[in-house]
């Protein structure tokens, strides 16, 4: 009687796994490899054949005296020199290794470049991540169909990728130097006539419940997520808050939002997919916060493969840079912004028939080392390039971290018009831990009374 149960239960999760409803764990022996060819997150942890990107050491983990909680992080690799640099005269040479959007801005400003510098591979992680990511390995699955995760705690779910869904959930869960955040933040928008406006100052809390070093998979619930977001400029939005919870299960996610206008809180479904992200003015899209937010499962995501791509990397000269020294008309600053070679994974994102956004096709590079996604290029429904999306990973030592959690942003390739989001160039601290607060400081009472006063 048991055998036949068993053999039930498997040609039911076979049938599963055919109709691509669940994405099984990988084998122990496959995992087993997070401890020989692949690092503990499950990037190839040998060099390229030519050098230019080196074996993976361990990540860097140097915190310099007097560090405290806060402060702006110094440059580690200041004393590096550009290798060479890529402009429109010799693009073609490194074709390969640029992403579209990328190649287009180098077609469109004479004055754009890439200072290409030497790779350092200096994303890390504490152990307990590590080990998490390990377990994750054998026991996290994906139902492809709805894009929830189940069996994933504390660590990178899908550290072997076998779909271009647990990629982008590669990111959503990836580690991002602690539990709790502060973040007071600059959203910066240059317009096509060169001028720079501020359309956001605000303070930004969040928690990764998913990553509490004393929690488990049996004790976790599915709020991998919460954010909470109090915005201060300008005068016109002072006051307005939003606050989102997201789950595992994406069908569970909930948000809110104040209005000082309408002094309540309320409901907010559409925070999420294409809907103009008030933060910027409306100029960015919801779903591009942060590189990737909320739901993809508009699209249908396919996993390309892995490539050696130049990217934006190890940027703390840009993130302590003063905003008018780095924003600049067309482009960001080519002297400020740092580029190395790494291999990334390359996520399609296709539109699903009978759904609808305005930016039906995205192409997503993301990093092998600690799954930030580092460029995204967006096509129109005449699959023509449109938008050009980059994060500024910031490198934290003392957590340690790679994170793309600031200074990341947009260029519509169209208009001429960019952005710069989550910068904190121009204020005293950066991107920090948090003590933890109380559970009731993430509800939508906390966000009304915090507004309200």
């Amino acid at each position: 009687m048991q055998s036949k149960i068993s053999l039930r239960i498997s040609a039911l999760a076979i049938a599963l796994l055919s109709a691509g409803l669940v994405q099984a764990a990988v084998s122990p022996e496959q995992a087993a490899r997070l401890n020989s060819d692949l690092t503990p997150m499950g990037a190839e942890r040998a060099g390229n054949k030519d050098g230019s990107i080196p074996a993976w050491t361990g990540g860097y983990t140097t915190v310099p005296a007097g560090y405290k909680n806060g402060d702006k992080r110094a440059d580690p690799f200041a004393a590096d020199k550009p290798l060479f640099s890529v402009t429109a005269a010799n693009m073609a040479q490194y074709a390969d290794q640029l992403a579209d959007g990328t190649k287009a801005l180098l077609q469109k400003y004479p004055g754009y470049r890439l200072d290409v510098y030497p790779t350092h591979r200096s994303a890390a992680a504490p152990q307990w991540v590590y080990d998490n990511t390990l377990k994750n390995a054998t026991r996290a699955s994906l139902e492809v169909e709805t894009e929830k995760v189940s069996g994933a705690y504390g660590g990178i779910p899908f550290p072997l990728p076998q779909n271009g869904a647990e990629v982008l959930w590669n990111y959503r869960l990836s580690w991002q130097g602690a539990d709790t955040f502060y973040s007071p933040f600059d959203t910066w928008l240059m317009t096509a006539g060169g001028k720079k406006i501020q359309a956001t100052r605000a303070r930004f809390w969040y928690q990764n419940p998913y990553y509490f070093k004393e929690g488990s998979l049996e004790t976790f619930g599915s709020k991998f997520l919460i954010g909470k977001l109090a915005t201060e400029l300008p005068s016109s939005k002072a006051g307005e808050g939003l606050m989102t919870h997201w789950d595992m299960d994406p069908g569970k996610r909930a948000a809110w939002q104040y209005l000082v206008g309408q002094r309540r809180v309320r409901r907010a479904p559409n925070i999420a997919y294409d809907t103009p992200d008030f933060v910027t003015s409306g100029v960015g899209f919801f779903d591009e916060a942060f590189m990737v937010f909320g739901p993809t499962d508009r699209h249908d995501l396919k996993l390309v493969g892995k490539k050696e791509l130049l990217v934006p990397y190890n940027n703390n000269r840009a993130a302590a840079a003063k905003s008018d020294d780095l924003v600049k008309p067309n482009f960001l600053n080519p002297d400020l912004v740092r580029w190395e070679k790494h291999r990334v994974w390359v996520v399609s994102a296709t539109l699903k028939d009978g759904k609808r956004h305005v930016v039906p096709k995205r192409t997503y590079y993301v990093d092998e080392d600690s799954w930030q996604v580092l460029l995204v290029d967006g096509y129109d429904a005449q699959s023509k390039l449109g938008r050009h999306n980059y994060s500024l990973t910031l490198l934290a030592p003392e957590m340690p971290a790679l994170t793309a959690q600031m200074s990341w942003g947009s260029y519509n390739l169209e208009t001429g018009a960019y952005f710069l989001n989550s910068s904190a160039n121009d204020l005293n601290v950066q991107y920090q831990s948090y003590p933890r607060p109380p559970a009731a400081f993430f509800t939508p009472d906390a966000m009304a009374n915090d507004s309200s006063r």
